[in-house]
């Protein structure tokens, strides 16, 4: 009879390691401490709840490496693409879901399985002996219970910064007089995105408010943490310089508002949060503004005067450990390798990168119940080169969250051109993965 594997943390890493198990034939206990403790970001006790932004970014893998990622874990039978798939809103060339719908679909698949076994508990230390194997997915919120059990057995000090979340807006509150719909480009089906349009002088009073709005005072332990510079609250983006915002989340290239026929000056750009379209997403709008400067300033833009707010925006510590000098290239702990990380707790950044990360956890723990050999995905694959990057290629001592690009992948050679690497490097990656999915 086949040992049983622990999975520590119900989200998107933790819900498809246990998933890949399962389909592996291993049976999992999936250890979850919501509800029986909360977090500072999450709302429900929903498996793989997205506590962030609705989106997965792109979804093209001609165009950029998440992209590529998206379609190597469709090939492996990813849980969390299969129901990002189902639970998809319009989101122009990108994935974005329905998050209640996308979280309840991983839930039942779950829930349905029936090698899964789900323990509402909170772990508080290392897994002990007896649970065998172990995968510890519980992600940047990490209980501190853990987190100091894991800080005591590797010696190493777990980094941490700071993660934001955008505010979410009520459709029938957006003044659609002033916005209107487009995708950036016409991607999509050319109006998946609500536009909000600012002039010059619009654009000037809206960074002096972001500048001089009242925002979260840090504690005194968290004054030295650092933002992750892909998830930075707007406002401190605006402090980097006036003119920041427009070459960021408000850049008005690829859109012509249709009442005056012209480019605007800054533009603020809102995405569809859910599948019955009643809730929209301020994109690139995290922020640490204290809940009432967020209404006042927010409904200063042109188009949300009158926003009524589903959810505001807010701040909360993140945590992940040293994984290039802590974990093998199997994700195992070095010094304990019955104990594999997943997800976000290793360094990686996304959703996606998160869930991949525990797709390869599950396989490769899967391999080692079953008596075989672990296969590390090819390097010329996304899977393959976050996993290099993670596991030993990044440089520990300035080790940050990392979301996958084309950069970790191995270079091409200057014959192929520059305006065809993208392509190059998805053609290269899919065929490569294809080869080794079908390898004994």
């Amino acid at each position: 009879m086949l040992k049983t594997v622990h999975v520590i943390g119900g989200g998107l890493a933790g819900s498809e390691a246990a998933w890949q198990l399962a389909r592996a034939g291993v049976p999992v206990v999936l250890h979850e401490m919501r509800p029986v403790q909360g977090t500072d970001a999450h709302h429900t006790d929903g498996l793989a709840e997205l506590v962030c932004s609705n989106s997965f970014r792109s979804d093209d893998p001609n165009a950029s490496a998440v992209g590529v990622l998206h379609e190597e874990m469709r090939r492996l039978g990813s849980l969390i693409l299969t129901c990002g798939d189902a639970a998809r809103v319009p989101a122009g060339s990108a994935l974005a879901v329905d998050r209640d719908d996308f979280s309840a679909r991983v839930t039942a698949a779950i829930e349905a399985e029936p090698l899964i076994e789900i323990r509402r508990e909170r772990v508080d230390g290392l897994p002990p002996p007896e649970w065998g194997q172990t995968i510890i997915a519980t992600g940047p919120l990490t209980a501190a219970p853990l987190a100091e059990a894991i800080r005591a057995q590797t010696g190493e000090d777990a980094l941490a910064f700071f993660d934001a979340i955008a505010p979410i807006v009520h459709r029938d509150s957006i003044d659609m007089e002033t916005a209107w719909f487009q995708s950036r480009y016409d991607k999509g089906d050319g109006k998946d995105y609500i536009n909000c349009p600012m002039d010059e002088a619009q654009y000037g009073a809206f960074i002096e408010a972001l500048m001089t709005g009242e925002k979260t005072v840090f504690k005194e332990w968290e004054a030295s943490t650092p933002y992750f510079e892909g998830c930075m609250p707007i406002e401190v983006m605006a402090e980097r310089g006036p003119q920041t915002l427009r070459f960021g989340p408000m850049k008005p290239v690829g859109l012509t508002n249709p009442r005056s026929g012209k480019k605007a000056y800054a533009v603020v750009q809102l995405r569809q949060d859910n599948a019955s379209a009643t809730l929209w997403n301020m994109v690139g709008f995290q922020t640490k503004l204290r809940h009432a400067e967020q209404v006042r300033i927010f409904r200063t833009i042109p188009g949300l005067e009158n926003a009524e707010f589903a959810r505001l925006g807010g701040l909360h510590r993140n945590t992940f450990i040293k994984s290039p000098v802590l974990l093998d290239g199997m994700l195992r702990l070095k010094s304990d390798p019955r104990i594999r990380f997943a997800g976000q707790i290793t360094g990686c950044e996304g959703y996606i990168e998160s869930a991949s990360v525990g797709l390869l956890a599950g396989r490769f723990a899967a391999a080692d119940a079953l008596g075989q050999t672990p296969d590390l995905p090819p390097r010329t694959t996304a899977l393959g080169a976050l996993l290099a990057h993670i596991t030993g290629e990044a440089v520990a001592e300035t080790y940050q969250p990392m979301n996958v690009n084309f950069g970790l992948f191995p270079p091409f050679d200057a014959r192929v051109p520059k305006k065809s690497r993208k392509a190059a490097y998805a053609e290269r990656a899919l065929a490569d993965l294809d080869g080794w999915i079908a390898a004994p």
